[in-house]
């Protein structure tokens, strides 16, 4: 919470995240063009998930699996921040599913 409130605090950056939290709201409607490019394209698509994400519940990481049925999904037992709870095992994720898909 510390590292992150320095970075909040930083000039000009308060504005930046206001700008990005309201733009979320235009994100649904593009959902349609950002799952056709998935089934199309099939990226290799490595998720982790806090299964108990309270704002992200975990029911919003299967529907990836429809378009990306090759995908990777592991939801871990944390929250919404899990990069912070889980930074570990999450970085041990992203270096095997690296090495696989990455030449």
């Amino acid at each position: 919470m510390t590292v992150d409130q320095a970075y909040m605090d930083r000039p000009g950056n308060k504005d930046i995240q206001l700008e990005l939290f309201y733009s979320y709201g235009s994100n649904p409607g593009r959902y349609p063009e950002w799952q056709a490019y998935f089934r199309k394209h099939q990226p290799p698509m490595l998720i982790a998930w806090g299964k108990n994400d309270k704002i992200f519940p975990a029911a919003g990481a299967a529907p990836y699996l429809r378009d990306l049925p090759r995908a990777e999904l592991h939801l871990l037992d944390t929250g919404h921040f899990a990069l912070e709870e889980d930074g570990a095992e999450i970085g041990k994720l992203m270096r095997t599913f690296l090495a696989r898909n990455v030449k």
